[in-house]
């Protein structure tokens, strides 16, 4: 694919940008989760890990080797891993109260998925041997 380095770096930054927004609103505590929020960190912040994530994927994807290319394959797994646990953790229900999920959480979501299908076809030329 000719543009998938430029479309996983876009996801990327997506996903930076994704952590920031709002996640989940709780009624019963009247406050809005992000990736860096959580009422007394129950939920940790799994913003810090997706912003690694991002950052070791713009960096392995501008490498123009194959390991680099495996490896962010396999990162890329890991973060779709990542942002479905951390979907199900965020938006899941607790004692009688439902979440109301916000468009963070999605794009959480998209932006990871995104990564991993730009992973998974990169745009890299072989030399013939």
């Amino acid at each position: 694919m000719k543009y998938s380095t430029y479309i996983g770096i876009a996801a990327a930054l997506i996903l930076i940008i994704a952590c920031f927004m709002p996640w989940a609103y709780y009624p019963d505590l009247d406050k809005n989760f992000n990736g860096f929020f959580s009422e007394k960190n129950s939920y940790g912040r799994p913003g810090k890990v997706f912003v690694f994530l991002a950052i070791a994927h713009v960096v392995l994807s501008v490498i123009p080797t194959v390991w680099a290319k495996r490896f962010n394959m396999f990162l890329g797994v890991l973060t779709v891993a990542y942002g479905v646990k951390t979907f199900f953790l965020f938006s899941g229900c607790y004692r009688g109260t439902c979440p109301d999920i916000k468009a963070g959480l999605y794009l959480v979501l998209i932006s990871c998925s995104t990564l991993l299908i730009a992973a998974v076809l990169p745009s890299m030329k072989l030399k013939n041997k």
